[in-house]
C-alpha cells in the first residue's frame, strides 16, 4: 500500500462507514479551527470533475521531499541526492526535525514536514503555525495555503517548472533513473515527482476550498 493524496475525498465515496468517519473528522477539524482562532471552514460539496487523487511515490517519496526541505532550511542549499542505496527516512537531520514540535516562529517548511505520512488533513485556510492536536487524525493539521507556498519554494530551489506534468515521460525517466542526473531538477527525480504532485493537490485545495486528505 502507498500514500494517497486526495482532494474531494468524499466525492464518489461508496463505503458508508468511511464516509461517516471522514465527515466526523471534518467536524472535528472545523471545531479545532474555531478553538484556535482560525477562520471557520467546512468541506464543500464538490462535483465529480473537481475532485482528484495524486500519487506520492509511496510513503518513501514524501520523506525524500521532506529531507530536501529540512536541509534547505538548515544550510540554505539542497543536500546531495540519495542514490539507490540510502533511505530518506534514515537521514539524521530529518529525524531530528521529526522528533521536534513545529518551531516558533514557524520554519520555512513546517507545514510540509510536520504532518503524518499516512493520515490527516490540510485545509485551505491561512494560518502560520501547524496545529498540533490529538483531536485530528495524525495529530497535525496543516494549511494547504502554506503547503502551496512551501512546495513552491522547494520547486524554485530545485529549478523545477511548476507547470511540468508529473506524469510526463521526462519526469518518470528522472524518477526511475538508477543514477541521478548531473544537474538540474533531474538530479532529484523522485523528489521532483512528489513535489509536483503536492503542488497540484495544494492548488486544487485552495481553488475548490476542499481539504487535502492523506489516506
Amino acid at each position: 500500500m502507498g500514500l494517497n493524496i486526495a482532494v474531494g475525498v468524499l466525492v464518489d465515496a461508496e463505503d458508508d462507514d468511511y464516509t461517516e468517519m471522514v465527515r466526523a473528522d471534518f467536524v472535528a477539524v472545523g471545531e479545532l479551527l474555531v478553538r484556535v482562532g482560525a477562520r471557520p471552514w467546512t468541506e464543500p460539496d464538490l462535483d465529480d470533475g473537481e475532485a482528484a487523487e495524486f500519487e506520492a511515490w509511496g510513503y518513501s517519496g514524501l520523506h525524500t521531499v521532506r529531507r530536501l526541505a529540512v536541509h534547505l532550511a538548515a544550510a540554505g542549499r539542497l543536500p546531495e541526492p540519495l542514490g539507490t542505496s540510502r533511505r530518506a527516512a534514515d537521514d539524521p537531520l530529518l529525524n531530528q526535525v521529526y522528533e521536534a514540535l513545529p518551531s516558533d516562529p514557524p520554519g520555512p517548511f513546517d507545514h510540509l514536514v510536520h504532518h503524518s505520512d499516512c493520515e490527516g488533513y490540510y485545509v485551505p485556510i491561512e494560518f502560520d503555525h501547524v496545529i498540533v492536536d490529538k483531536a485530528v487524525p495524525g495529530g497535525y493539521l496543516g494549511s494547504s495555503v502554506r503547503l502551496l507556498a512551501e512546495t513552491r519554494r522547494l520547486a524554485e530551489a530545485l529549478g523545477l517548472p511548476e507547470d511540468l506534468d508529473p506524469d510526463s515521460e521526462e519526469v518518470f525517466d528522472a524518477a526511475d533513473a538508477e543514477e541521478p542526473a548531473a544537474e538540474g531538477w533531474q538530479r532529484y527525480g523522485v523528489e521532483s515527482y512528489v513535489c509536483l504532485q503536492l503542488l497540484r493537490a495544494a492548488r486544487l485545495s485552495v481553488s475548490t476550498g476542499a481539504a487535502i486528505a492523506f489516506t
